[in-house]
């Protein structure tokens, strides 16, 4: 079996305050990060035993993982396993790094957010030298809002060209860009416009549900985080029958996790090995 899984565990907390997301500086209980760590140390257990499937795995926490060392040392065990071929999280790589050396960097894959107000530009690029040092494939993202085109314009300067930066578009208020910061963003990330849209989905072919799998805590499946429909446990024999091709229930799908894998866009073949990390294939960006 080939498999790729978006793991979402209880995790909820951030070290940030970003104003544009509802878990910055949520703190939890040492009740709460046990169950965290419990919870990921029984699905990292399952993938090792998998040892005949090919699987990658893509964290998305509610949060921040790598500031909790369980979250670290997952990484490190993870690609160190002859059948695991990516592992990639969602990051605002405010974490030390060291452990990044014992982990095999061509299977660890970085989606690195950089958060003007939250962390100066230099110690964030800094962060990013460090993980080219290692070897470790890396991705950069910003959410696009109009106070920080300065800085989305220094990013890009300032960052190797070989790193792609990606712009996540501030949909929360129709018609948010005009024309020329619509144009700005684009010339940054040629994806752009693709983010900045709602893509009709309903009765489209995808590829989560099959292929691509979002799993929580407790094992519970879902095709994808944003259909809340449960086809399956991770964790119950025979649970492999629920992989089925099934088309979208969803009106529409506006978060890049999600509609990646919409078939009609066409953005497997864009993004290729790097789809869950959101690397391009080819450096698009350079064009």
């Amino acid at each position: 079996m080939s498999l790729s899984i978006l793991y979402r565990g209880p995790l909820s907390s951030c070290n940030y305050a970003c104003g544009y997301c509802p878990f910055a500086k949520r703190r939890e209980s040492y009740a709460d990060l046990a169950a965290d760590r419990e919870a990921l140390s029984r699905f990292v257990g399952w993938v090792e035993a998998r040892s005949g499937d090919r699987l990658s795995v893509f964290f998305t926490p509610w949060g921040e993982a790598l500031t909790r060392r369980w979250y670290r040392e997952v990484l490190v065990r993870l690609t160190n396993l002859p059948n695991v071929e990516r592992a990639a999280i969602q990051t605002n790589l405010s974490c030390r790094l060291d452990w990044a050396a014992r982990c095999d960097p061509a299977k660890l894959a970085i989606w690195a957010t950089y958060h003007p107000g939250e962390v100066a530009r230099e110690a964030f690029l800094g962060r990013c030298r460090e993980l080219a040092s290692l070897g470790i494939r890396h991705g950069v993202g910003v959410v696009g809002l109009k106070e920080h085109m300065d800085e989305i314009e220094a990013l890009r300067r300032e960052l190797p060209e070989d790193v792609y930066l990606w712009v996540n578009a501030y949909k929360r208020e129709p018609d948010y860009y005009d024309e020329a910061a619509l144009r700005f963003l684009e010339a940054i990330d040629p994806l752009f416009p693709v983010n900045n849209r709602r893509h009709p989905s309903l009765g489209r072919s995808c590829r989560t549900g099959h292929s691509v799998i979002a799993v929580d805590g407790s094992g519970t499946i879902r095709r994808c985080h944003f259909v809340p429909e449960v086809i399956g446990n991770l964790y119950e024999p025979g649970f492999e029958s629920a992989l089925v091709e099934r088309p979208c229930p969803a009106p529409t799908c506006s978060c890049h996790i999600g509609y990646v894998h919409l078939d009609h866009l066409g953005l497997a073949e864009v993004f290729g090995g790097g789809i869950l990390e959101r690397i391009p294939e080819q450096p698009i960006w350079r064009r």
